[in-house]
């Protein structure tokens, strides 16, 4: 019987830690799971063998058993591989000294491989399927999925129609959200085995740069361009905003780089219903261009009376 090294089903290393072992498998899964590959065998295949490894790989102390059972695989191999399965022959001495008898109810019953049944199978008791195994309920399989918004949709809040598989779904993306946010969907994932619940579906969202703001958080910054006049004298400019175009104030003598804040007009704060950020407007002061001689003579003018 061939050893089943379940590092490389997954594509990881023995010392990736487990988030980077679920972020693996969760990349895997949407790739080979059947829902996707309707009729392909071969994904099918792979996908339960995934299952098998992340079942082991994902949970610290299956983890840890797996580990410390592995390094004996090929001496119980050479030993005969005799009926009663590993932890039989690790009882008799074979394995590392240790009073547990692994059996397949340390690893939640699933419909694992003949290589698990083998290698963890043992005095076990409870209910069982006809293939040997208890019968628990599985949970579905996670689903991941993409979405690109606005920065208008994700102040305004969006929805969109989803598609996984034959199913559509309507997804409604509240307002607030920041780019590379993710959203749980509860209950879109795959469908539960053995009367286990649903699986969820993880929605990866990306907001788009916008050019006409800067976000940082929940605050947003824009520019605006003013005449020197203005600056100096003091007046009323239309400013754009997500939520439509407002006249400010700017006070006299305001220098180039000067920042006004607008609080409310930022973007909402997620899922806090009322909140909402600020907008910040960095002035930029507009240096008059080719000038008349009168022009020229005026600020001369006004530049004399300035000690």
């Amino acid at each position: 019987m061939e050893y089943k090294d379940y590092y490389q089903i997954l594509g990881v290393g023995k010392d990736a830690s487990r988030e980077e072992i679920k972020k693996q498998y969760r990349k895997l899964a949407v790739k080979y799971h059947p829902d996707k590959n309707p009729g392909n065998k071969q994904a099918e295949e792979k996908f339960k063998e995934m299952g098998e490894a992340y079942a082991v790989l994902g949970d610290p102390e299956k983890r840890k058993k797996y580990d410390t059972l592995g390094s004996n695989w090929k001496q119980y191999e050479q030993a005969g591989a005799q009926e009663g399965g590993f932890s039989q022959w690790a009882q008799q001495g074979g394995g590392r000294q240790s009073s547990h008898v692994y059996t397949s109810e340390d690893f939640d019953g699933a419909d694992f491989s003949d290589f698990f049944n083998s290698f963890f199978s043992g005095a076990a008791t409870g209910r069982r399927s006809q293939g040997g195994f208890r019968e628990t309920p599985l949970k579905g399989q996670d689903y991941e999925a993409q979405m690109t918004i606005t920065l208008s949709e994700a102040f305004q809040g969006v929805e969109r129609m989803l598609a996984l598989g034959e199913e559509k779904i309507k997804i409604t993306v509240p307002p607030g959200v920041r780019d590379g946010q993710v959203l749980r969907v509860k209950g879109k994932g795959g469908k539960g085995r053995r009367g286990g619940e649903s699986g969820h579906l993880y929605l990866h969202v990306t907001v788009e740069p916008d050019t006409r703001f800067e976000r940082e958080e929940d605050d947003l910054t824009t520019e605006v361009h003013i005449p020197l006049y203005t600056a100096v004298l003091g007046g009323n400019v239309t400013i754009t905003t997500l939520k439509g175009t407002v006249n400010i104030k700017i006070p006299p003598e305001t220098q180039s780089g000067k920042t006004l804040r607008l609080k409310g007009m930022g973007m909402p704060v997620y899922r806090k219903k009322g909140e909402t950020g600020s907008l910040f407007v960095r002035i930029l002061v507009d240096i008059p261009r080719n000038l008349s001689a009168r022009e020229i003579e005026l600020f001369r003018q006004l530049s004399s009376l300035r000690p």
